[in-house]
């Protein structure tokens, strides 16, 4: 029989840390699919649930730092795909899964989607880098395909307005998600390719999950920006969400806000721009007078060094031509300067934001009387149909019958239609138009009038 020194004996605690280590180096990080079950939300943040299949379950952990990423929801009931380490708690020797990133079940299969369509379009030239059209700086209209009410419009509006006011722009409303979003998106891609109106065209929408993006993973849409002649810069959901549409549009942002602020020239930096080539205008006319001014300085001072008054006068007449030259180039420049300045300042009018403001306080003036006038067209019609209602009302009423002398008999208020319903010594009641009165038959005939 062996003593305790000859036996191998373990601690719970020795044993339980061995079967961890066992545990983590036998198992990678692999993924796995299972319904959510029992789950807890403690105090700490941490999240902790089975995940359970027809024939199984198993206890999950998911500390808080990993859970704060999460895109989802997790609740009991949902499918989810989980990335996940095998270990043991140690403390009740319970064997669990860590879970690093889970997912909904459906995401899996949208991605698996994805990274398919991904390949095929690539493979087909789509991504083609060289094939990606250059943005215009200075846009003179700036089109939006997206929702009309979604936050995304209103970023992209509040950057423009803020960076380039006198930029007009033309919002083309579609839904972004749903069943019948990625044909909108599409249709309204070719009006506004068609139509050339803009010069470039932003395709932008807030963030959500796969699903809530996936219109813009479908291949007629990543088609139709391929096709389009007009530029295309896309703005889809936030800086970590990538789609098929991102992939293939010549330039993309990692936001709609950023989209906005990638085609929008800066109306500082116009400005800067512009005062700086005047102030290099300036200069160059300056040395340019002072370098005429020396040339004519050096030849002065030949004459004085020269004989004879023919050679003065030629010299004279040399001075004569290169001075009317020199007054000729001067003019020139001057008036050619003169010109881009009035051209520029003439741009900066047409793109003031007050000329902007009083244009569209006029049309907000047209539509009010426009509106005036249906409510007062409106409000006529139906008096006019209130008085037709009334008149018919009051031709198949009873009492218009009444007033032209007839008179309507009961029996107990049930009105007597027929002969039959009369009998000798009956009481009735006759109603008139302007009264009643009680009568009693003595005789009767089946006989008409």
């Amino acid at each position: 029989m062996q003593t305790n020194q000859q036996r191998s004996i373990l601690q719970v605690s020795e044993l339980n840390a061995e079967v961890a280590l066992l545990l983590q180096s036998a198992f990678p990080l692999l993924w796995i699919e299972g319904e959510i079950s029992n789950l807890s939300r403690p105090a700490s943040g941490h999240l902790y649930f089975s995940l359970k299949d027809s024939k199984a379950q198993v206890r999950c952990a998911m500390f808080k730092h990993k859970n704060m990423r999460l895109r989802i929801k997790p609740e009991n009931g949902l499918k989810v795909l989980a990335r996940v380490t095998i270990g043991l708690y140690e403390a009740r020797g319970e064997f669990q899964l860590i879970v690093e990133h889970m997912e909904d079940a459906g995401e899996g299969q949208l991605q698996k989607e994805f990274e398919a369509l991904k390949k095929k379009l690539d493979q087909q030239g789509l991504f083609d880098s060289l094939l990606k059209k250059n943005l215009p700086n200075n846009p003179k209209r700036i089109g939006v395909i997206t929702s009309p009410t979604g936050a995304a419009i209103r970023d992209v509006i509040h950057v423009l307005k803020r960076r380039c006011p006198h930029i007009p722009i033309l919002i083309y409303p579609v839904a972004v998600q749903g069943a019948k979003a990625s044909k909108e998106i599409v249709k309204a891609l070719l009006q506004a390719d068609h139509e050339q109106q803009c010069d470039v065209l932003l395709l932008v929408r807030g963030g959500g999950s796969i699903e809530d993006l996936w219109s813009f993973n479908e291949e007629i849409v990543a088609h139709a920006i391929y096709e389009a002649k007009t530029p295309i810069v896309t703005g889809v959901g936030h800086e970590i969400d990538f789609t098929i549409a991102d992939f293939v549009s010549d330039q993309h942002a990692p936001t709609p806000s950023a989209a906005a602020e990638l085609i929008s020239p800066d109306r500082e930096v116009l400005t800067t721009h512009l005062s700086t080539l005047t102030d290099n205008l300036h200069r160059l006319i300056s040395q340019k007078i002072s370098a005429n001014e020396e040339q004519l300085t050096h030849l002065h001072h030949r004459l004085k060094q020269q004989s004879g008054l023919a050679k003065i006068q030629q010299q004279k007449q040399t001075i004569d031509d290169f001075d009317i030259r020199i007054n000729r180039i001067i003019n020139k420049q001057l008036q050619l300067e003169k010109n881009n300045l009035q051209h520029l300042q003439q741009r900066l009018f047409a793109q003031s934001p007050i000329r902007h403001l009083h244009q569209q306080q006029s049309t907000l003036a047209t539509l009010k009387q426009r509106l005036a006038y249906a409510m007062s067209r409106k409000q006529q019609q139906a008096k006019e149909e209130l008085q037709n209602l009334s008149s018919h009302l009051n031709t198949i009423s009873p009492l218009a019958t009444l007033q032209r002398g007839y008179s309507i008999t009961r029996n107990d208020a049930v009105v007597v239609h027929s002969i039959k319903q009369v009998s000798e010594g009956q009481k009735l009641n006759v109603l008139l138009a302007d009264g009643n009165f009680d009568c009693e038959v003595t005789k009767y005939s089946k006989k008409g009038l």
